[in-house]
């Protein structure tokens, strides 16, 4: 059977990772990475630090609007497609680069498997949510990392195509923090627990002057260091609006290697955030985190009291950040680590049914 892993972008390739190594010996598996992400530190570095194949197709798309960085994605994509003739190709989370692989593939009556299938923020605003609902419709193997995800599914008429795996990110983070592959302690000097994970980079965020203000004015003035991990849309629309990053607690860095990004957040005093992935690593590593957001596709971290949404109000964000430790949990909603082998079973199984009519 032949497999083709469709990404491009960071949080992508984090997944990747333990699919390529479960796929190993069970198919042929190929790798098209679209270039959505392709600054080294957002792209590059993932695949040498995560012992993750080189890509077989780079698109090189890079940045743009949608509709444009989309369409040429599906250029490109029918192409690799036509060359490859695989028997599934899979796509991750909620990018243009999933969307556009999954209209790709189906249109070329080509079977679409969609890792994270039936995440839901509930918010149109964001182009994250168009993308995975359009992919969970269209896709014929919707692999779900929670029984919250498949809640969704249900409720969407998607249950008979639905498959509870677990969430991959947590196979990758749980190899990462027992493999100890980093330095010890936190990065550029830090204390353990003296320090604070940030990142923002989302739209929402980014783009209104006034908002990015005040976020990283409240961020300035919190009681301890914040470990500012600068995204390329951080500092461009820091630079476009004159706002500084460096300005009073902020500690601005450029993004680091996953198994820095581990290290540094399982060391720090809490995470502040406006991504998806690093909500959930938080969790995972027992680290209390504050989303500037006002909803999250990760509700079981808000539930157990590991994540505070902080939105409307930006008033409240360091009394957010600076709250008492949650209540301690061994709950485990994003699975035991094993979701990239139930993966590649719901794959194998699923070649049965064949092609698209």
């Amino acid at each position: 059977m032949r497999i083709l892993s469709v990404v491009g972008a960071r949080p992508q390739f984090v997944k990747l990772a333990p699919i390529a190594s479960a796929m190993k010996g069970e198919a042929e598996h190929l790798i098209a990475h679209t270039g959505q992400h392709y600054d080294e530190l957002m792209s590059d570095v993932f695949f040498r630090d995560l012992g993750i194949p080189a890509p077989d197709f780079n698109l090189e798309v890079g940045s743009g609007a949608h509709g444009r960085q989309t369409g040429t994605m599906l250029t490109g994509l029918e192409e690799v497609f036509g060359q490859v003739n695989p028997d599934w190709v899979l796509v991750y989370g909620d990018t243009n680069s999933t969307l556009a692989a999954a209209l790709a593939a189906v249109k070329m009556h080509i079977p679409v498997a969609h890792l994270e299938a039936g995440l839901r923020s509930f918010n149109r605003r964001m182009p994250e949510e168009h993308n995975r609902v359009l992919t969970d419709h269209a896709a014929d193997l919707l692999l779900a990392p929670t029984e919250v995800a498949m809640t969704h599914l249900a409720s969407e008429g998607l249950a008979d195509r639905s498959v509870l795996v677990g969430d991959v990110m947590t196979d990758v983070l749980f190899l990462t923090r027992s493999k100890g592959d980093y330095e010890p302690g936190p990065p550029t000097g830090l204390e353990p627990g003296a320090y604070y994970v940030g990142t923002i980079h989302r739209p929402d965020n980014t783009d209104d002057p006034g908002r990015l203000g005040a976020i990283l004015t409240e961020l300035s003035q919190l009681d301890k260091p914040v470990l500012l991990l600068a995204h390329p849309r951080l500092r461009a629309c820091a630079e476009q609006h004159g706002i500084r990053l460096d300005a009073g607690a902020l500690l601005p860095i450029s993004p680091l290697a996953y198994p820095q990004l581990i290290n540094a957040v399982q060391h720090s005093a809490g995470v502040v955030t406006d991504s998806g992935g690093l909500q959930k690593e938080a969790f995972l590593l027992r680290v209390p985190c504050t989303t500037v957001r006002p909803e999250t596709e990760w509700v079981e971290t808000v539930d157990l009291g590991w994540n505070v949404l902080v939105s409307e109000d930006l008033s409240q964000l360091r009394a957010a950040v600076t709250r008492p430790q949650p209540v301690p949990t061994a709950a485990a909603p994003y699975g035991s680590g094993q979701a990239a082998q139930r993966v590649v079973t719901a794959l194998l199984q699923g070649a049965r049914t064949g092609r698209r009519e």
